[in-house]
């Protein structure tokens, strides 16, 4: 059984993750902040899931591993209002 772990944004992952995970970690952290995002208060949490590990960001950012390709993916929330989809309209007439 691996136990799970939380630590700061900007502080050193575990080392005992995949290099291609801190990889990803740190291509995260490296990301320019949007204007107005205060990210000290971030932190990482690590969780395995069938003995692979997941990351969680506090703001929606998913690092998956897979094993058997040896790869990361990251997947980051992006919010609503950015999205050019996004319903700006009220109204419910088609």
């Amino acid at each position: 059984m691996q136990l799970g772990k939380r630590w700061a944004f900007g502080e050193a992952a575990p080392a005992t993750l995949p290099e291609v995970v801190l990889v990803a970690v740190e291509a995260v952290e490296s990301d320019e902040a949007p204007a107005g995002v205060d990210r000290s208060s971030w932190r990482w949490t690590l969780t395995w899931l069938e003995n692979k590990p997941v990351l969680e960001l506090d703001d929606g950012t998913v690092i998956r591993y897979d094993a058997d390709a040896d790869s990361a993916t990251i997947t980051q929330r992006v919010p609503a209002s950015t999205s050019e989809f996004a319903d700006t309209d009220d109204d419910d007439d088609w």
